[in-house]
Protein backbone atom coordinates (compact mmCIF):
# COMPACT_ATOMS: atom_id res chain seq x y z
CA UNK A 1 0.00 0.00 0.00
CA UNK A 2 1.03 3.13 -0.95
CA UNK A 3 1.26 6.02 1.83
CA UNK A 4 2.98 9.64 3.09
CA UNK A 5 6.43 9.40 3.96
CA UNK A 6 6.39 11.95 6.81
CA UNK A 7 8.38 12.78 9.16
CA UNK A 8 7.00 10.99 11.94
CA UNK A 9 6.87 7.88 9.52
CA UNK A 10 10.87 7.96 9.42
CA UNK A 11 11.20 8.19 13.45
CA UNK A 12 8.92 5.07 13.56
CA UNK A 13 11.31 3.42 11.09
CA UNK A 14 14.54 4.46 12.84
CA UNK A 15 13.26 2.80 15.91
CA UNK A 16 11.96 -0.07 13.54
CA UNK A 17 8.30 -0.19 14.35
CA UNK A 18 5.66 -2.05 12.86
CA UNK A 19 2.56 0.02 12.14
CA UNK A 20 -0.45 -0.30 9.85
CA UNK A 21 -0.80 2.33 7.29
CA UNK A 22 -4.97 3.82 6.46
CA UNK A 23 -4.97 6.14 3.85
CA UNK A 24 -8.94 7.94 3.43
CA UNK A 25 -10.07 10.93 2.05
CA UNK A 26 -9.42 14.03 4.83
CA UNK A 27 -12.94 15.70 5.83
CA UNK A 28 -12.48 19.14 7.00
CA UNK A 29 -13.90 19.75 10.31
CA UNK A 30 -14.29 15.50 10.30
CA UNK A 31 -11.82 14.90 13.16
CA UNK A 32 -11.51 11.81 14.82
CA UNK A 33 -15.57 10.41 14.72
CA UNK A 34 -15.01 10.42 10.73
CA UNK A 35 -11.81 8.62 10.91
CA UNK A 36 -13.20 5.77 13.02
CA UNK A 37 -16.18 5.40 10.40
CA UNK A 38 -14.08 5.31 7.93
CA UNK A 39 -11.32 2.52 9.72
CA UNK A 40 -14.45 0.87 10.96
CA UNK A 41 -13.10 0.95 14.73
CA UNK A 42 -14.23 2.70 17.85
CA UNK A 43 -14.11 6.24 17.92
CA UNK A 44 -12.37 5.74 21.43
CA UNK A 45 -9.20 4.05 19.98
CA UNK A 46 -8.42 7.07 17.44
CA UNK A 47 -6.13 9.00 19.66
CA UNK A 48 -5.84 12.76 18.62
CA UNK A 49 -2.48 14.24 19.15
CA UNK A 50 -3.79 17.91 20.68
CA UNK A 51 -1.35 20.97 21.20
CA UNK A 52 -1.51 23.20 24.31
CA UNK A 53 0.42 25.55 26.07
CA UNK A 54 1.10 26.58 30.06
CA UNK A 55 -0.10 30.13 31.13
CA UNK A 56 4.20 30.49 30.81
CA UNK A 57 3.47 29.80 26.80
CA UNK A 58 5.31 26.25 27.08
CA UNK A 59 3.97 24.19 24.59
CA UNK A 60 3.17 20.21 25.21
CA UNK A 61 1.50 17.56 23.24
CA UNK A 62 -1.85 15.90 24.87
CA UNK A 63 -2.54 12.09 23.27
CA UNK A 64 -6.61 11.92 24.15
CA UNK A 65 -9.02 9.04 22.74
CA UNK A 66 -11.10 10.66 20.36
CA UNK A 67 -14.15 10.51 22.15
CA UNK A 68 -12.97 12.73 24.80
CA UNK A 69 -11.59 15.90 25.49
CA UNK A 70 -8.98 17.27 27.52
CA UNK A 71 -9.49 18.62 31.10
CA UNK A 72 -7.50 21.58 30.89
CA UNK A 73 -7.78 22.57 34.56
CA UNK A 74 -7.02 18.85 35.75
CA UNK A 75 -3.64 18.65 33.46
CA UNK A 76 -2.74 21.93 34.58
CA UNK A 77 -3.32 21.05 38.35
CA UNK A 78 -0.72 17.90 37.22
CA UNK A 79 1.49 19.37 36.25
CA UNK A 80 1.68 22.47 38.35
CA UNK A 81 1.45 25.16 36.25
CA UNK A 82 -1.80 27.88 36.80
CA UNK A 83 -3.81 27.25 33.38
CA UNK A 84 -3.23 25.05 29.92
CA UNK A 85 -5.10 26.31 27.12
CA UNK A 86 -5.05 25.00 23.24
CA UNK A 87 -3.11 26.74 21.00
CA UNK A 88 -3.99 28.75 17.85
CA UNK A 89 -4.19 26.17 14.72
CA UNK A 90 -1.17 28.73 12.98
CA UNK A 91 1.22 27.78 16.03
CA UNK A 92 0.12 24.40 16.52
CA UNK A 93 1.67 24.02 13.28
CA UNK A 94 4.79 26.34 13.46
CA UNK A 95 5.62 23.82 16.69
CA UNK A 96 4.78 20.68 15.45
CA UNK A 97 5.35 21.42 11.58
CA UNK A 98 1.97 19.34 10.97
CA UNK A 99 -0.58 20.82 9.20
CA UNK A 100 -3.79 20.94 11.99
CA UNK A 101 -5.91 17.84 11.14
CA UNK A 102 -2.66 16.06 10.41
CA UNK A 103 -1.18 16.45 13.82
CA UNK A 104 1.65 13.43 14.56
CA UNK A 105 3.35 12.97 18.11
CA UNK A 106 6.34 11.28 15.90
CA UNK A 107 8.73 13.56 14.09
CA UNK A 108 7.29 17.30 15.56
CA UNK A 109 9.42 19.81 14.57
CA UNK A 110 9.61 21.16 18.66
CA UNK A 111 10.71 19.12 21.37
CA UNK A 112 7.90 19.31 23.94
CA UNK A 113 6.72 16.95 26.64
CA UNK A 114 3.56 14.55 25.64
CA UNK A 115 1.18 13.74 28.29
CA UNK A 116 -0.82 10.61 26.94
CA UNK A 117 -4.07 10.05 28.56
CA UNK A 118 -3.51 6.63 30.89
CA UNK A 119 -6.39 4.49 29.13
CA UNK A 120 -5.33 4.55 26.02
CA UNK A 121 -2.88 2.09 26.93
CA UNK A 122 -5.25 -0.14 28.11
CA UNK A 123 -6.31 -0.57 24.46
CA UNK A 124 -4.99 -3.54 22.22
CA UNK A 125 -4.84 -0.87 19.14
CA UNK A 126 -4.64 2.46 18.75
CA UNK A 127 -4.90 4.74 15.60
CA UNK A 128 -3.44 7.63 15.32
CA UNK A 129 -2.42 10.27 12.88
CA UNK A 130 1.29 9.58 10.60
CA UNK A 131 1.46 13.13 10.14
CA UNK A 132 -0.53 14.14 6.86
CA UNK A 133 -4.09 14.48 7.12
CA UNK A 134 -6.35 11.65 6.12
CA UNK A 135 -3.47 9.58 6.96
CA UNK A 136 -3.67 7.25 10.56
CA UNK A 137 -1.31 4.08 11.71
CA UNK A 138 -2.57 1.10 13.66
CA UNK A 139 0.01 0.41 16.55
CA UNK A 140 0.06 -1.09 20.02
CA UNK A 141 0.28 2.28 22.43
CA UNK A 142 3.07 0.43 24.06
CA UNK A 143 5.14 1.66 20.85
CA UNK A 144 4.12 5.31 22.41
CA UNK A 145 6.43 4.75 25.08
CA UNK A 146 8.75 3.19 23.34
CA UNK A 147 9.80 5.76 20.65
CA UNK A 148 8.40 9.08 22.69
CA UNK A 149 8.79 10.54 26.34
CA UNK A 150 5.62 9.84 27.95
CA UNK A 151 3.76 11.31 30.99
CA UNK A 152 0.77 9.20 31.68
CA UNK A 153 -2.20 11.18 32.97
CA UNK A 154 -5.65 11.20 33.89
CA UNK A 155 -7.45 14.23 31.92
CA UNK A 156 -10.09 12.89 29.98
CA UNK A 157 -13.73 14.59 30.62
CA UNK A 158 -16.86 13.93 28.36
CA UNK A 159 -17.15 17.74 28.81
CA UNK A 160 -16.91 20.01 25.60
Amino acid sequence: MNYPITPGIRVLREHKVEFEPFVFDYVEKGGTKHSAEILGVDEHAVVKTLIFETNERKPLIVLMHGDFQVSAKELARIIKVKTVAPVAPEKAQKLSGYLVGGTSPFGVKTRMPVYAEDSIFDLATIYINGGKRGFLIGIAPKILEQVLEIKRVAVATKDA
